[in-house]
């Protein structure tokens, strides 16, 4: 009943919703329809066979599930952040998909805040991890990974996509398109993505303009006002935001200015969240491959709780330019 409840919330048939649920990487539907499928089952609570036998075992055999916990080290929630929601997304899927439970979801305050998180059988943590954090967090297990955009050279296993690397790809982008005055948004302490772009500018001998760089948090509202700042430097062509939401809100100011004449000011950003094929225009973005990296996660994970590896590992995705409206 529950794959027949599936197949008519998201429009198709209940095989093919079992397929899906039951094999990660069929072919018989598409990427999208997948998501749909999946996110279906999340809302009724479906249980996947696989999963599901394992519920009718015996108590012992149920010990052996394996609880993963996964910590927020940089949003303090998903739905603050759309690059971690929809790696979380992906994350959940993997993990769902090879029949462990996510124990809880801790942010990085909450987790400081306590003594220890509790028996678990591994950590994944999401987003950049401080010192601290990461040490009360070997204190629970060494079995540990970290998805985070720069490779952070700490003792345990990281899947990474180098911010820094993205940046200097989407300012070339700019450059090789004409731009010489190019405006950044986003963070800039100890930020790879800011690194990344202030290289890129140096090496191919372009000035560094500090009243064009506007240091911000995360979120649309900072992009928004920041880029009604850059609007009163005349020479800027181009902005790099450091992620995509600052980047829908700089874009919401470039649509509602006044008394400029329209002008015609590139954007760029880093993450390719779903929002960009949808916002106006179509945003023009570094893509972080997040449903690879969270497969990857788990994978490893799973690996060092059976003592596969001993070494720390870094896989290291690349990042690519996805080209649409915003740097037209």
């Amino acid at each position: 009943m529950s794959l027949k409840k599936i197949a008519e919330m998201v429009g198709t048939s209940p095989s093919t919703v079992s397929r899906v649920l039951n094999n990660s990487y069929t072919t018989c539907a598409s990427e999208q329809l997948k998501e749909k499928i999946w996110a279906a089952a999340h809302e009724i609570n479906y249980i996947p066979n696989s999963a599901a036998r394992k519920l009718k075992l015996g108590a012992e055999e149920r010990e052996k599930t394996l609880h993963i916990v996964v910590v927020l080290a940089r949003v303090e929630s998903l739905e603050s952040d759309p690059f971690f929601q929809e790696l979380y997304r992906y994350l959940e899927i993997e993990i769902f998909q090879k029949g462990f439970t996510v124990e809880r979801i801790l942010t990085a305050n909450e987790t400081l805040q306590m003594d220890s998180i509790g028996a678990c059988d591994g950590i994944i943590v999401l987003g950049r991890c401080s010192r601290r954090l990461l040490d009360l967090l070997l204190k629970c297990t060494r079995n540990l990974v970290g998805i985070w955009r720069n490779p952070m050279n700490f003792e345990i296993d990281e899947v990474v996509c180098d911010g820094q690397k993205a940046a200097s790809l989407a300012v070339s982008y700019l450059i090789n398109k004409g731009h010489r005055k190019i405006g950044y948004i986003g963070d800039c302490s100890s930020e790879s993505r800011y690194v990344g772009y202030n290289d890129t500018l140096i090496r191919n001998q372009l000035p560094l303009d500090y009243g064009c760089i506007i240091p911000t948090g995360q979120t649309r509202e900072e992009g928004y006002a920041a880029m009604n700042r850059l609007l009163e430097h005349e020479e800027i062509t181009a902005v790099l935001c450091a992620n995509d939401s600052t980047a829908f809100g700089a874009l919401r100011a470039l649509r509602e200015q006044k008394g400029l004449g329209k002008r015609k000011i590139s954007v760029i950003s880093i993450d390719d969240v779903e929002e960009a094929q949808t916002t106006h225009p179509l945003l023009t973005t570094v893509h972080i491959p997040r449903e690879d990296m969270a497969h990857m996660a788990v994978q490893i994970l799973h690996d060092r709780i059976l003592h596969g590896h001993r070494e720390n590992l870094r896989v290291e995705f690349p990042c690519r330019i996805v080209e649409r409206e915003s740097c037209g």
